[in-house]
């Protein structure tokens, strides 16, 4: 049966994921920077309110993920924090200025991970060879990839994503990046084992009062009074669908 990971960006998205039969949750900060490194007080929260596995990732800021000295030791950090607070499982990923895995640097924080599933997140999709990343990524032991197959979304890298999803051994690879219920049954026909999803909505603000022409953010294009949210009829309606199909298969 296909796995749904939900994407949430706070604790209150991942007890509604949860609720409407989300099989795992992302746990990221920050969604307009493409996720990063959740606070310490939204990890309590999700180990406390949280029941399915909880992933968080670790990504000490936006932008690309080739990191210096004091980042590194600040991902360190967050990964032995995560380990201690007893998550399942992480999210990481490191290339190296030539769009290589890190391997030095992976090694490191895989030594650090101990018992939990690792998953090497959409750095894969920015790295100079996929196949060479897939394999040095199964030498590593990486649980799985999140990866759009190198594409903008994972719709248009289904190709790439097939052609790795039926390699003898190495990393489960799950689609991410536009995965939706309109998409969705092309993944499941595909044969693709694991899917991720923010499975989200615009949610407007609760505050009436909006003070205009003040902005939190140098893009003045950006909507303050306004969020995503994890929509749990969407997530309802996407595990059924795989429930529709692993009974099909059955």
């Amino acid at each position: 049966m296909t796995i749904l990971e939900i994407c949430c960006y706070g604790v209150d998205c991942a007890v509604t994921a949860q609720r409407a039969g989300a099989d795992r949750i992302e746990l990221c900060a920050a969604p307009k920077e493409g996720g990063i490194t959740p606070s310490f007080g939204m990890l309590q929260q999700a180990r406390e309110r949280v029941s399915i596995p909880v992933h968080p990732i670790v990504r000490p800021r936006g932008g690309d993920f080739c990191y210096g000295e004091a980042e590194f030791d600040a991902i360190k950090s967050d990964v032995t924090l995560i380990r201690e607070m007893g998550f399942p499982g992480v999210v990481i990923g490191l290339l190296d200025q030539d769009g290589h895995i890190d391997r030095a640097r992976m090694q490191q924080l895989m030594a650090l991970t101990g018992d939990m599933a690792v998953t090497f997140h959409r750095a894969f999709d920015l790295c100079h060879s996929p196949k060479r990343a897939y394999q040095e990524l199964t030498d590593l032991g990486i649980a799985r990839i999140l990866t759009s197959g190198q594409q903008q979304s994972a719709e248009n890298g289904i190709a790439l994503l097939r052609e790795l999803n039926q390699l003898p051994e190495g990393p489960i690879v799950m689609a991410g990046a536009g995965v939706r219920l309109s998409n969705l049954q092309k993944f499941l026909d595909c044969g693709i084992r694991e899917v991720h999803s923010s499975a989200s909505r615009l949610l407007s603000s609760s505050m009436r009062y909006r003070k205009a022409g003040v902005s939190m953010c140098s893009d003045s294009e950006t909507e303050e009074f306004s969020r995503y949210s994890v929509d749990g009829d969407m997530v309802e309606a996407m595990q059924a669908l795989i429930q529709m199909n692993g009974a099909r298969v059955a």
